[in-house]
């Protein structure tokens, strides 16, 4: 069968090498010049299979003001909000405050993320990929005496789980990341201790040319302009060639992940994606000493900033910002990044030698990715993961592959129904 999958993000080439290694032919259409070039590739760099959880919680909320007046506080917003942006706060708040909805998206995200990590460590069994992996764990540390009581409640469903996890001391902490020297707030931790990290835009290009050695296609530059259907099936895509020129490309199945502009490709078929742009923040920055930095995945409670050992660099990450498709970076949110490396682990890297970043993750109003079936018998979704792409995409792509070949899912998959959103 002849499938093609739009989007060649770390969601994208990932069920690419899922379909390719079950016979499929697969052919990737990519609006840019190269794989993982979009939201894949300046992330966080952790593979956080233990830390997954919906957006949308009536804690985020009794929050969401106070960060937002706050200078270092990690959401912000673009004022006035734009329609979208209401659009998108309004169906969070009502997710949020559903009854037990919160509690049901965050177990099935939790399943996904243990299949996920499995699904992870087969496909590196497979494959000799370059991408500065690693599986260290990662480790949330606790600025108060509050967030270490939650903690304490969040450890009992990692038990219910069996997702491996330990709950840290101040002392205990700083053994497990002696390069943490600095004098930002601790009072604990909790560290997943089989959570992983890894460069994600170097991950799907290895992962690519791994697919192309298995006769995957990967059709650059080209602009998918919309969907061929009938009534009842898709017949292919049309596509805005490098040059302009219109080309149609026939096909058995079509795969959306398209991330943020998934939405656009299927309202045309009746189906609207409540996909939002959450803009995030990063700095790449060579280490200058590397006892001083994290050894792995280290997430700041205090500035909401997640900072990442990727071989000799250091890669820090911060905020959600609701401001649509605006791509400009203002200083003083990088400003804030570079305040919690000093907090944590000063001195560590040249952060005056830093690469800034800015990317929007494809977040859905209540959290879990959408993975199933469109509104056409052979077209199928596989995006909105938010801040969780890297992470989850190994599992939601062996899922993907499993209901295209019509097999039982290896995990229920109600709760990342696309139809989920209608009132």
């Amino acid at each position: 069968m002849h499938i093609v999958v739009i989007g060649a993000g770390v969601v994208g080439v990932t069920s690419a090498y899922a379909l390719a290694r079950r016979g499929h032919q697969v052919t990737v259409v990519e609006r840019l010049e190269g794989a993982g070039l979009e939201t894949s590739f300046g992330n966080a760099g952790q593979r956080s299979y233990g830390v997954v959880y919906p957006w949308a919680s009536a804690a985020m909320v009794r929050q969401a003001l106070p960060w937002l007046v706050s200078t270092d506080g990690p959401l912000k917003m673009h004022l006035p909000p734009s329609p979208a942006t209401v659009r998108f706060l309004l169906a969070s708040l009502r997710f949020a405050f559903a009854p037990g909805v919160y509690g049901l998206n965050k177990r099935a995200m939790l399943q996904m993320g243990v299949y996920s990590r499995q699904c992870f460590a087969e496909l590196e069994q497979q494959l000799a990929l370059d991408f500065d992996g690693d599986s260290r764990g990662v480790l949330q540390l606790a600025s108060t005496p509050a967030m270490m009581a939650e903690y304490r409640k969040t450890a009992a469903l990692l038990e219910e789980f069996g997702i491996a996890h330990r709950l840290l001391g101040p002392i205990e902490v700083r053994e497990l990341e002696p390069g943490m020297t600095g004098d930002g707030p601790l009072h604990g931790g909790i560290h997943y201790e089989t959570d992983g990290t890894g460069d994600c835009h170097l991950f799907s290009r290895s992962l690519a040319a791994a697919c192309s050695d298995q006769g995957v296609a990967f059709l650059y530059g080209h602009q998918v302009e919309r969907l061929l259907c009938d009534d009842r099936r898709v017949l292919g895509v049309r596509l805005c060639q490098p040059d302009g020129a219109a080309e149609d490309l026939a096909a058995d199945a079509v795969v959306v992940s398209a991330g943020c502009w998934s939405p656009m490709l299927v309202a045309d078929l009746g189906l609207q994606l409540p996909i939002y742009p959450v803009k995030g923040y990063s700095l790449t920055a060579p280490l200058l000493e590397t006892a001083k930095a994290p050894r792995s995945t280290v997430h700041d409670d205090n500035f909401k900033v997640v900072s990442t050992r990727l071989g000799s660099r250091l890669r820090a990450t911060g905020f959600v910002e609701l401001s649509d498709f605006r791509r400009d970076t203002p200083q003083a949110r990088l400003a804030t990044i570079r305040k919690s490396v000093a907090s944590r682990f000063p001195g560590c890297a040249d952060l005056d030698q830093a690469s800034s970043w800015t990317g929007f993750r494809p977040m859905t109003p209540d959290g879990p990715a959408i993975l199933g079936r469109g509104p056409r018998d052979n077209l199928y979704l596989n995006t909105g993961h938010g801040t969780f792409g890297w992470t989850l995409s190994a599992g939601s792509a062996e899922l993907l592959a499993q209901l295209v070949d019509g097999e039982p899912s290896a995990i229920a998959l109600d709760a990342f129904r696309a139809d989920r959103f209608r009132i």
